[in-house]
């Protein structure tokens, strides 16, 4: 899957949100955010009002890269999921597709299996969507590569004449 900056179509989009909904509302979770790697906020599902957003998503991404740093350390290629437990609250972190990051934050309405249980499920389906992605973005970007092949030399001089 190519690294650099992920482009997301409004239909992907929506079929995202949804995933993310469904995500938040079977974990029992508080929230559920979809974050890139570079920390940029994708969507998000419940009760953001209270939480800085920019903040949780860039925090987020450096968690991932700190972590990242920490497992080649030791001879691991990434962790793929992280776990961190408060008095009230508990975020679960994981990475979908290499390039997405999943957090669901919860409390003790629902339990750390159920989260890893739904998180699971939810994976896959945003790797399925996140392949889909990548395949119609590149057959994008080759369509306009043929466009600008087509235009000639003459095709220019005439636009500026």
């Amino acid at each position: 899957m190519p690294l650099g900056s992920l482009v997301i179509f409004d239909e992907e989009l929506k079929q995202i949100t949804e995933v993310i909904k469904r995500l938040y509302l079977d974990a029992d979770a508080k929230v559920v955010f979809l974050i890139d790697k570079d920390g940029q906020l994708i969507t998000s599902s419940g009760e953001v009002k209270d939480i800085d957003t920019t903040s949780l998503a860039t925090l987020t991404a450096g968690n991932i890269a700190a972590t990242g740093g920490l497992a080649k350390l030791i001879g691991e290629k990434e962790f793929s999921i992280l776990f961190h437990e408060g008095e009230k609250d508990n975020i679960h972190i994981s990475i979908v597709g290499q390039r997405l990051i999943l957090v669901v934050i919860f409390n003790d309405r629902s339990s750390l299996g159920l989260v890893r249980l739904r998180v699971r499920r939810t994976s896959k389906e945003l790797n399925a969507i996140l392949k889909r992605l990548v395949t119609r973005a590149s057959e994008t970007l080759s369509s306009k590569e043929n466009l600008l092949t087509e235009i000639t030399d003459d095709d220019i001089e005439k636009l500026f004449q």
